[in-house]
C-alpha cells in the first residue's frame, strides 16, 4: 500500500504523543495536535519560534534549564545520535509536566541535516486525578479554585492513614507547603493573577504526584501533601523536587515571566502522633523554612 504525503501528514497529526520538528537553530517548524493538547500551546502560537522562547523551556529534576545546557534535541542535532530522557516541560498554564522525550535527527533525501524531531509522551498523573476530581466534586470535598482536595477531605484522608499506620505499620509523611510572598503577588498584580499562581502551583502537585498520594489546599496559599508509604529520605527528595519545579515554573503576565517559590516543612508520622500533633510539627518546620530564607525544605 502506498501512502501519499497528505496521508502521512494526517497520521503524524493524529498521533497520541506530541511531536514537533525544529530547524538547526531549534526554531519550531511543525507542531502536531497532541503537542497542542499536552502543552496547551496551539501550533499557531509556537511555529516560527524557538522552543526556548518562553514556550517549552525544559528543565531536569534539579531545575537546570536544558535549553541553555543539556538539551537532548540540541545534542542529537549536533552528533546525529538518538536520545531519550525524562524532562519537565512548561505548560501554557504555568505548571511543569513530566514528559518522556525521544530526540532524532531530521535529514533531507540527500542526507543533509535539516534539524531535529522530538516525540514526547505525557507521564503525569492527570488521568488518575481526573477520576479523583469527579469523586470529590460529587462529595463536595473539592477546592473549586485549585481543583485539589479541600481541608475537610485532607483531614479525612489523614485519619485513614493513621488507621493504616496503627493496624498495619504503614508509614506516611506530610508536606506542608506555602507560597512565598504571596500577598505581594496579590498586591502587585491583583487577585486574578494570584488565582492563576495558585492554580499552576496546584497543577504542579497533580502532574508530579504518585496515584496514591493526596495533595490539597489547606487554606489561602497553604497546601498539604499526604504522602503514603515513603521513607524520610524519599519524602525530602520528593518535596525538594516539587520545590525546584515550582521555582522553575511561570506564567506570562503582560509579556513578562511571573515566578514564585515555595517553602516546605516535611515530617513522617511517629507512634505518639495525633493528626493535630503531626500537622503542628509540619507547620513548625515550614515556619523554620520561612525564617531561614524561604524557598527551602526543612525536614524533622
Amino acid at each position: 500500500m502506498h501512502l501519499d504525503s497528505d496521508a502521512y501528514a494526517r497520521i503524524i497529526d493524529n498521533l497520541h504523543d506530541g511531536l514537533y520538528f525544529v530547524d538547526t537553530n531549534r526554531v519550531i517548524t511543525y507542531w502536531n495536535r497532541a503537542a497542542e493538547r499536552i502543552s496547551g500551546y496551539t501550533s499557531a502560537e509556537v511555529v516560527g519560534r524557538s522552543c526556548a522562547d518562553n514556550i517549552l523551556t525544559h528543565v531536569d529534576c534539579y531545575g537546570k534549564n536544558l535549553c541553555v545546557e543539556g538539551c537532548p534535541l540540541a545534542a542529537t542535532i549536533a552528533d546525529g545520535v538518538d536520545r531519550e530522557a525524562e524532562v519537565y516541560m512548561h505548560h501554557k498554564d504555568g505548571h511543569r509536566i513530566p514528559v518522556s522525550v525521544r530526540a532524532s535527527i531530521l535529514r533531507d533525501p540527500a542526507g543533509k541535516v535539516l534539524g531535529g524531531i522530538e516525540l514526547f509522551s505525557d507521564i503525569s498523573n492527570f488521568q488518575v486525578n481526573a477520576l479523583r476530581v469527579a469523586e470529590l466534586e460529587e462529595l463536595a470535598l473539592l477546592d473549586n479554585l485549585t481543583r485539589l482536595a479541600n481541608r475537610h477531605y485532607l483531614n479525612r484522608d489523614m485519619q485513614a492513614r493513621f488507621e493504616e499506620y496503627k493496624r498495619h505499620s504503614m508509614s506516611f509523611g506530610l508536606l506542608f507547603i506555602d507560597i512565598d510572598h504571596f500577598k505581594k503577588v496579590n498586591d502587585t498584580y491583583g487577585h486574578g493573577v494570584g488565582d492563576e499562581v495558585l492554580r499552576f502551583v496546584a497543577q504542579t502537585f497533580i502532574a508530579n504526584s504518585r496515584p496514591f498520594d493526596l495533595y490539597g489546599r489547606w487554606g489561602g496559599e497553604e497546601f498539604l501533601g499526604v504522602i503514603r508509604n515513603i521513607s524520610a529520605t524519599d519524602l525530602e527528595h520528593l518535596g525538594n523536587r516539587l520545590r525546584v519545579l515550582i521555582e522553575n515554573s511561570y506564567i506570562i503576565h503582560e509579556d513578562q515571566k511571573l515566578q514564585v517559590t515555595v517553602s516546605l516543612g516535611a515530617t513522617q508520622v511517629c507512634e505518639q502522633d495525633t493528626i493535630e500533633l503531626l500537622v503542628k510539627r509540619a507547620d513548625g518546620l515550614l515556619y523554620q523554612s520561612k525564617q531561614t530564607g524561604r524557598n527551602r525544605l526543612t525536614m524533622g
